[in-house]
């Protein structure tokens, strides 16, 4: 997981701090070189490291934190405000054309993930502007590369402009943007060639296209897993090319986090997506308050509802909560519900998301094998139908059965039923507004920990919705 080293090491740090009732100047001293120590071995670049701790250090002191009865709350709090500003602040959108269509020029050194990123990002705007991109492949060294963008063209329906490896690359920019004039497409996305290092031969190719295209983006892909030398290659291409963003690749790697925290320090650049996982729809637009926030362990609970908004199914998730409201959720509507979740990636993940969760030591060595969910599965596809329907009717000779044919012990199918009675009972007294003895019918295993995940914004929407009845009833009244 991207930033797992940095967050811990941070972490650990400011658990040190709130130990303390108040806070010295040599406490704060010895958290300011655990946080560059941190944020060394992360690969930060050392300028920015000195100058993070140094802007730390004297808001702490000059604005008199180190008195107050909440010093180690406010330090944490100007420790997540910095890193914010070093990563950039505030979340910047694309650059767009005032009449399409708007141009997009990918640029990057070969391996980066920039072919795979166009993808991502022409079904970006397709699905979320319900725009009509076409991509350029105009990448004719590497081998396979425009084979490569066709075959993502072909799956996501969208189409790929390409004349083959033997013409100018600058010649196929030109004739796919008269194609794109023609057929009148909003968006369009110029994959150009990478090189293994910056050479003259790459940049004046890159130069000449963006003379011919005037793109109103020119996106850097940067490896993330590359640290430090990642921020040098954007220095490079900025210099050369003065690239309007950067998007970084392979968060969801074993990254150290250096690339993120200062690549937009170095280069004056902002950071606008960041590609977290092999999907094509794993490409997120760049919140610099949410990764602050992610870093320091404090969980990200706005990407999260936006995940769950994106990859679950509003008909789906109304038509679930009456089942569960009228207590006739069985384990068809599990199947589904668990599809659904793993749509939105590594559990583990999406856990640590939510406030308290990565601080928690429960969750420091968590690792939510997907097997886990396939052996569960396998035991739901081992019942008959109307077995899934009525799960009362599992005595133990049908338990006995289905674990035979799931090939999962008996032990393992018990739990996995008895944690699905007790979600059932949690879920219909969360709808209620019962809310009493909760924690004890949670269980263990993965169906303990998705129920835990949807227990806040159950509260809040009983807590609303009896707010509603009550307006209702007074009105009545009235």
């Amino acid at each position: 997981m991207a930033f797992e080293g940095l967050t811990e090491r941070l972490q650990n740090a400011m658990t040190k701090l709130r130990r303390k009732g108040k806070i010295s100047e040599t406490d704060l001293k010895e958290v300011m070189r655990e946080i560059r120590l941190a944020l060394l071995e992360a690969d930060v670049n050392f300028t920015v490291v000195k100058e993070f701790v140094k802007v730390v250090r004297e808001r702490a002191i000059g604005s008199e934190v180190l008195d107050s009865l909440t010093s180690s709350q406010q330090i944490v709090k100007i420790v997540n405000e910095e890193l914010t500003k070093v990563m950039g602040e505030t979340a910047v959108p694309l650059n767009k054309s005032p009449k399409i269509p708007t141009i997009i020029m990918m640029v990057g050194l070969q391996g980066a993930g920039k072919t795979t990123t166009a993808g991502k990002l022409a079904l970006k705007l397709k699905k979320e502007e319900n725009a009509r991109p076409l991509m350029i492949a105009a990448d004719v060294y590497r081998p396979a590369a425009i084979d490569q963008l066709q075959v993502l063209g072909r799956d996501l329906e969208i189409p790929v402009f390409e004349l083959g490896t033997k013409v100018n690359p600058v010649e196929i920019v030109r004739q796919g943007l008269a194609q794109a004039a023609e057929n009148k497409n909003d968006y369009i996305i110029i994959d150009t060639a990478g090189r293994l290092q910056i050479d003259e031969n790459l940049m004046d190719e890159l130069a000449q296209i963006k003379a011919l295209a005037a793109p109103n983006e020119i996106l850097l892909t940067v490896d993330s897993m590359t640290g430090q030398s990642a921020v040098d290659v954007a220095k490079g291409f900025n210099e050369q090319l003065d690239v309007t963003g950067i998007v970084l690749t392979k968060l969801d790697g074993d990254t150290r986090g250096g690339a993120a925290l200062s690549i937009r320090s170095v280069t004056g650049k902002p950071i606008k997506f960041i590609g977290q996982g092999e999907k094509m729809t794993d490409l997120d637009v760049f919140y610099p308050d949410r990764m602050a926030s992610r870093i320091l362990g404090m969980g990200d609970m706005l990407t999260l509802i936006e995940k769950a908004q994106q990859d679950f199914d509003e008909k789906e998730s109304a038509k679930m909560a009456e089942k569960f409201q009228e207590n006739t959720f069985d384990f068809n509507d599990f199947l589904s519900q668990m599809d659904q979740l793993q749509n939105m990636g590594p559990m583990e993940d999406i856990m640590k998301m939510i406030p308290g969760m990565a601080n928690n030591p429960a969750m420091k060595n968590v690792k939510m094998d997907p097997k886990d969910i396939d052996h569960m599965r396998a035991t739901v596809y081992s019942m008959t139908p109307q077995e899934r329907e009525n799960p009362d009717v599992l005595n133990p000779s049908r338990r006995r059965r289905i674990a035979a044919g799931a090939g999962r012990p008996i032990v393992e199918v018990n739990r996995m039923i008895k944690q699905f009675g007790e979600m059932k009972k949690m879920m219909k007294k969360m709808n209620s507004g019962n809310f009493e003895g909760m924690e004890g019918m949670l269980g263990k295993g993965v169906t303990g920990r998705l129920a835990k995940m949807s227990m806040n914004s159950m509260v809040r929407k009983n807590k609303k919705n009896k707010k509603k009845r009550m307006k209702k009833n007074k009105n009545s009244r009235k």
